[in-house]
């Protein structure tokens, strides 16, 4: 089992770590635009380490919405954590509860496909520790790079990087669009509340994308329930 341990793990995230550079090196730049200090920006990528949700954070940010609205969202981006966690448990070898929630703090969207697709054998607690020690040191070290480089940069430059936090949802929703009609239909829908309430101006940001992703994601689901049923 020795092929399994830390080391295995390890090379097994190294992908992952090369794959985090340009998107927590982004994060960093953004967050330095944003009026975050070096401090601030790699404390969010230390404790949080959510991409995604820390790129919804800046936004909410800079647009000046409450610290417990900017929770909740996180929240709600990253209530999928729970059901892979959950599948991710089945597949690992028994182990202490502080173990698995330390590992389970690592669970990203590429840790989880890295570790989810092991062939056959229970996954070792080091292997998955070894992933996820490459993964996390990697976003935390290129955020607090990306904010270094940041602050070196002109300012005009600065604010065009702005443009990479609409690139990182564009790329990371289009390849789950490809034949998946239920994924079409939920951007879809989110994006025409979310429309709503910044044109009528009913909802803050904050509220605004809480509530259309919630009322996207029932609308979708009680219409593929009716489907099955029928």
């Amino acid at each position: 089992m020795k092929e399994h341990g830390f080391s295995s793990g390890i090379k097994a995230g190294a992908s992952i770590a090369i794959g985090y550079f340009p998107v927590a090196l982004t994060f960093g730049l953004l967050a330095k635009t944003t009026g975050l200090s070096l401090i601030e920006a790699t404390a969010m990528s230390i404790f949080v380490f959510a991409g995604a949700a820390q790129y919804i954070s800046l936004s909410l940010i800079t647009a000046g919405v409450l610290p417990a609205l900017i929770v909740v969202n996180t929240f709600i981006v990253n209530i999928r954590h729970f059901l892979m966690t959950a599948a991710l448990n089945e597949k690992m070898e028994p182990a202490a509860r502080w173990k698995k929630a330390l590992y389970a703090f690592g669970i990203t969207d590429e840790t989880f496909t890295v570790l989810a697709t092991q062939p056959g054998h229970k996954i070792r607690t080091s292997f998955a520790a070894g992933v996820i020690v490459i993964s996390y040191g990697s976003w935390v070290l290129f955020t607090a790079l990306g904010h270094l480089i940041g602050a070196s940069l002109p300012a005009f430059l600065q604010a065009s990087m702005s443009i990479a936090l609409y690139a990182m949802f564009v790329g990371l929703l289009v390849p789950s669009m490809k034949g998946n009609r239920k994924v079409v239909s939920l951007a879809f829908i989110a994006a025409l509340f979310n429309s709503l309430f910044f044109f009528t101006g009913w909802l803050s940001t904050g509220w605004a994308i809480m509530v259309s992703t919630l009322a996207s994601a029932i609308i979708i689901e009680l219409i593929s329930r009716k489907g099955v049923a029928a």
